[in-house]
């Protein structure tokens, strides 16, 4: 038996893509972007989540893929070792 995929809607949020930023609703299902709707327009209780992102970035698959661990820089060090800065890009 397969399990049910989980919908998941991502409200209020400012999408930004590689060549644009723009108000939107961003609809996911499973793990992959199934549709963007225009702010406020998605289908009331289509979704088994909903994530309120009023005032925040939402950046689908951004990863930095340029960091420096345990750095040091300028009489300091960077607060991320290699454990802590790979959880957090996961």
């Amino acid at each position: 038996m397969l399990a049910a995929m989980t919908r998941t809607l991502i409200k209020g949020g400012t999408i930004v893509t590689a060549v644009d930023t723009y108000a939107a609703d961003l609809a996911i299902e499973g793990d992959k972007i199934a549709a963007i709707f225009a702010p406020g327009s998605g289908p009331a209780g289509a979704f088994d989540v909903t994530i309120d992102a009023t005032g925040k970035y939402v950046m689908p698959g951004g990863i930095d893929a340029h960091t420096h661990f345990d750095m040091p820089f300028g009489g300091t060090t960077a607060s991320d070792d290699f454990e802590t800065g790979t959880f957090a890009a996961a």
